[in-house]
């Protein structure tokens, strides 16, 4: 099967495809969920997206659990995180997501 096939495949699996973008907003720091909370655009929707202290910990270097060091670690890897975060928004159909380690583990780089 060639790629753009297996592409298409996988999209008419998941349903209708959905247009995601992410605003130039701060992202907000949560520590009582120990999460960095940030907004995607869903077909004109906004959603509360969030990745876990763990994750930025893991794969983006933060050091430790201090504020400045979360938001430092979110902007270095905001690329990744909204490419992560968008493929796990379009296999949800659509739904907020919570961004876990073990999803940056199986996600390509």
């Amino acid at each position: 099967m060639s790629l753009e096939r297996a592409d298409n495949e996988r999209s008419r699996r998941r349903g209708p495809a959905v247009h995601v973008t992410f605003p130039d907003d701060a992202p907000a720091f949560d520590g009582a969920q120990m999460v960095v909370r940030f907004v995607a655009v869903v077909d004109g929707v906004s959603l509360s997206c969030a990745i876990t202290a763990e994750a930025l910990e893991d794969h983006f270097g933060a050091p430790s659990t201090l504020e400045a060091e979360w938001r430092g670690a979110f902007a270095e890897g905001r690329e990744r995180i909204h490419e992560v975060c968008k493929r796990a928004i379009e296999a949800s159909g659509g739904a907020a997501v919570v961004l876990r380690s073990g999803l940056f583990r199986i996600e390509p780089a």
